[in-house]
């Protein structure tokens, strides 16, 4: 039994397979009928969200300016913070701004037991002004993970879309959690960005639903990479202390690679993973290692 590859309507995901597939995981972020509605951005507001996108692009060049352009955006940075911690009973809050076009919302928590838990939260710019319902939403969301805080943030996202800069396509309207119990996706994701793509790569990442009973399952989607939304999904099985890093790396690596390599019809057929892909996908430093592992754990991945 080895890990295999299928199609799959996104891009053909990463699934260890007895016969069976598990649904892709999406947060649902629209309203309930009965909801209250959500301010559009004021154009002071978009004027605040204008300034600090570029902002983050002056500071990314550096150059003479680059200073006083970092005490701008932590001066709002501190503010944001300050006022998400008014909500929260304990914890440290640390916000970084950005103006990422695909995820809006990315937490990591410190894991409870390890001295004061600590929050670190990277925010979209169209929060830097947000009013007391959304910092209040935000701070429930960050630290219990609130079911209808998340509705309230989704609705803000889509009623304040035109403030994204560049936002010409189709992308996933909903709070993206990195953060696992034992890997964190966002940083899995930013080295292999830099360190074989060039930081070429465009896409939100996020865990997949936690499950109920563990059970031997027939099989999993390890991971898979939706073209439309931009969007890589990662299974919670992977989420485990008996699963290395390296091996969750891999999987990481391989849906990135779908954003390089185009889908090609071949025979009638859609070509998910051509020999060129195939190829890329050996790229990877501890590709053999990787192989090795999953055909050794691969009844252990498949009891979640």
């Amino acid at each position: 039994m080895r890990l295999t590859d299928i199609a799959d309507a996104d891009t053909g995901p990463i699934v260890a397979s007895l016969g069976a597939e598990v649904t892709p995981f999406v947060v649902p972020m629209r309203a309930a009928p009965c909801s209250e509605p959500v301010p559009h951005a004021s154009g002071d507001a978009v004027a605040q969200v204008t300034r600090l996108t570029e902002a983050l692009r002056r500071a990314r060049k550096g150059g003479a300016s680059a200073s006083a352009v970092s005490d701008e955006l932590a001066s709002a940075e501190t503010s944001l913070a300050r006022r998400i911690r008014a909500h929260i009973v304990r914890g440290n809050v640390r916000v970084t701004l950005t103006d990422n076009r695909y995820t809006m919302i990315s937490v990591r928590r410190q894991p409870r037991g390890h001295g004061q838990r600590t929050y670190d939260v990277r925010l979209h710019c169209m929060f830097a002004d947000a009013d007391p319902v959304i910092t209040r939403a935000l701070a429930r969301y960050i630290a219990e993970n609130d079911r209808d805080a998340s509705r309230v943030l989704g609705d803000f996202i889509d009623a304040n879309q035109e403030v994204v800069r560049g936002r010409a396509r189709k992308s996933p309207q909903q709070v993206i959690l990195t953060a696992g119990d034992h890997h964190d996706l966002r940083a899995i994701f930013d080295e292999l960005n830099a360190r074989y793509f060039d930081n070429a790569i465009e896409a939100a990442i996020t865990w997949g639903a936690r499950t109920g009973r563990p059970r031997r399952r027939h099989s999993i989607k390890m991971g898979s990479y939706s073209v439309e939304e931009r969007l890589i999904r990662l299974h919670r099985s992977l989420d485990r202390a008996f699963v290395p890093r390296f091996f969750v790396e891999w999987i990481v690596f391989h849906e990135m690679l779908h954003q390089v390599h185009d889908i090609k019809v071949k025979n009638g057929r859609r070509e998910f993973h051509s020999k060129a892909f195939l190829a890329d996908e050996a790229r990877f430093e501890r590709y053999d290692e990787a192989r090795a592992w999953e055909r050794a754990h691969l009844d252990e991945l498949l009891t979640y």
